[in-house]
């Protein structure tokens, strides 16, 4: 049986052999230090699923935090994907949910659209040619996957984490990509088509040969990001690129307001076709020492 003082203890015991604060841990959960204070008190205690991920950055086995603990995994198959049952769940709430488990999996052609409940568990696969349509992956952490011919098309992938990935041929047709940070993953070749990055980072990435037709691009952050063969339309407002270095990148038909350009590279290969900027962006623009042709002031 879980116990939340026992775990507690653990939780305590396990960070301070590794030598990191509780900051440091929640940081990695992606959840508050306040979390893991109630958890090392014993006031509450996380998920299956969250053990799992705890487990993992503490580097000891799932069954340190409980002798009578059980783990169940049923391998994917075509007609079975991965489901990790809801046994042990502290509360009757989540005891009612299926626990998909897609982590370390090797997928191929398979349909899961329409798929719900992923619980951000999708890390260490390799993902081929599989259909993701119409899915809630919302608050997904994907590390470390190779993701390639998928179609994501019209899903929910707010609020995610995409962490060391190669994303590569997908389509991401009319998703939500709010508030997800990319980083240090390859993404090339895949339609972004009418995708909304609304408060979407980009951080030391590469961002190759993709289509961003009518993306929704404010408040989205690109920071030392290498840019090739990448056209942006539409409008781009409030958004930030730092560090990056531009390879054949065009501006076509862009309304650029509010939009921070800090220390890039290669601006030579950057070419402004018929667009619009304000006096801020203008300026932003002028002191990267940027072909200000192509560009038209807007007027209040």
């Amino acid at each position: 049986m879980l116990k939340s003082n026992r775990i507690g203890d653990k939780i305590t015991d396990a960070r301070k052999k590794i030598n990191i604060s509780q900051a440091q841990l929640a940081e990695r959960l992606f959840i508050s230090p306040q979390a893991v204070g109630k958890w090392e008190r014993g006031e509450s205690m996380p998920d299956i699923i969250t053990l799992d991920r705890l487990a993992e950055i503490l580097g000891v086995d799932l069954n340190y935090f409980s002798e009578n603990f059980q783990s169940i995994a049923i391998t994917a198959t075509a007609n079975a994907p991965l489901i990790a049952p809801s046994a042990g769940l502290p509360s009757e709430k989540q005891q009612d949910k299926l626990r998909w488990d897609m982590s370390r999996s090797n997928l191929a052609d398979i349909d899961f659209s329409g798929l719900k409940n992923l619980h951000e568990k999708f890390s260490s696969s390799n993902i081929q040619r599989c259909k993701f349509v119409g899915s809630d992956l919302s608050g997904l952490l994907l590390k470390s996957n190779n993701v390639d011919s998928c179609d994501f098309s019209s899903s929910d992938i707010s609020g995610s984490h995409i962490q060391r990935s190669n994303i590569d041929k997908n389509l991401f047709k009319n998703c939500s990509l709010k508030e997800t940070e990319f980083s240090e993953s390859n993404i090339g070749d895949c339609d972004f088509s009418n995708t909304d990055f609304t408060g979407a980072s980009f951080k030391s990435s590469n961002f190759e040969k993709n289509t961003i037709n009518n993306a929704i691009w404010n408040r989205t952050s690109f920071i030392g990001i290498k840019f090739d063969d990448t056209v942006f339309n539409g409008i781009l407002k409030d958004c930030y690129f730092e560090n990056c270095g531009f390879y054949r990148v065009t501006f076509q038909n862009a309304t650029l307001i509010n939009t921070f350009f800090k220390n890039n590279s290669r601006w030579k290969r950057v070419v402004f076709i018929d667009c619009k900027v304000d006096q801020m962006t203008y300026a932003f623009l002028k002191n990267e020492k940027a072909d200000l042709s192509g560009l038209t002031l807007l007027t209040e």
